[in-house]
């Protein structure tokens, strides 16, 4: 673990050797593999993802929920967690980095004990600055 909660993973790239990619968020980001994943599912996704580890503090109404990110792109991301909303619901989330930023969220699909795949959309000028920074650190590393 590092600051703000954020996890960092080592994985094996195409050559087979350990590497661990570390943003400048403080994250952790590798490219995607859509290996056992339907046709139907891949077209429907164009912006690219990038596995990406934080912790996510969910509001919803008054409860906070503490969740995590799997990956993450430029509409959305997928939230881990057990406990999960339901399709159409709308919550605000704040992703846990040095600067926190909080994205505006609605649930898109449930994956039950899993977790949830969420559209992003930022409000905030701040936040979004900082969203599409945190991307363009996950996409310099993923290359």
């Amino acid at each position: 673990m590092v600051a703000a909660g954020v996890c960092l993973e080592e994985y094996r790239g195409e050559n087979d050797q350990r590497r661990s990619l570390e943003t400048v968020a403080g994250g952790a980001a590798r490219p995607m593999d859509t290996g056992g994943q339907s046709a139907r599912r891949l077209e429907r996704r164009w912006a690219p993802r990038y596995a990406f580890r934080a912790t996510v503090e969910i509001e919803w109404g008054s409860a906070v929920l503490r969740a995590s990110t799997c990956d993450i792109s430029s509409n959305g991301m997928f939230i881990e967690s057990p406990d999960t909303l339901w399709i159409g619901a709308g919550f605000t989330a704040r992703i846990a980095l040095d600067h926190p930023v909080k994205v505006d969220c609605f649930v898109k699909r449930v994956e039950p004990g899993r977790g949830m795949g969420v559209v992003v959309t930022l409000s905030e000028p701040q936040n979004q600055k900082q969203y599409h920074e945190l991307l363009a650190s996950l996409s310099r590393t993923a290359t």
